[in-house]
């Protein structure tokens, strides 16, 4: 019995240990959904331009924001026009070779601040909608052009 409750326990404490350190998670970008790839971040950039390009629907061009390089991050600014929806997303080299893109939040157009975190909540269903919109709506676009241009080299999603 009381090995029972120790195990409960030590559960329950690893449970708390986990929240405060997502509660308290350092960096600019930490509640950021990041994803993987194997280019170059030239390349990936390059991929991100055509795709904002040939989709005018995600492609923000009003509001003031700009794309670009904001130190460590260059960012790219997408657009849902049906839900009056900014999505804020930057890409980051991990090496030569590989790229990490993330998905860092979203807000209405005519707000000014007041930005949702992809991963706001403790509890990964609660961000689940807006995550696989971005991934329908942005993401696969952009994998799909990776995988014209390397088809040889895959795409990882990591967390």
């Amino acid at each position: 019995m009381k090995k029972k409750y120790l195990l409960i326990g030590i559960i329950v404490f690893g449970f708390i240990i986990y929240y405060l350190g997502w509660s308290f998670s350092p960096g600019s970008y930490a509640r950021a959904e990041t994803y993987k790839f194997n280019v170059s971040e030239k390349t990936l950039i390059e991929i991100i331009n055509e795709v904002k390009l040939e989709n005018h629907s995600i492609n923000l061009n009003t509001y003031g924001y700009q794309d670009g390089r904001e130190s460590h991050w260059h960012s790219f600014y997408f657009y849902y026009k049906d839900k009056n929806q900014i999505i804020h997303t930057w890409t980051r080299p991990k090496s030569k070779t590989e790229t990490t893109f993330a998905f860092v939040g979203y807000k209405n157009g005519n707000d000014l601040g007041n930005w949702i975190n992809a991963n706001e909540n403790f509890w990964w269903w609660k961000n689940s909608k807006a995550k696989t919109e971005f991934e329908t709506r942005i993401l696969n676009k952009i994998k799909e052009k990776i995988n014209k241009r390397k088809p040889k080299e895959s795409t990882q999603i990591t967390d």
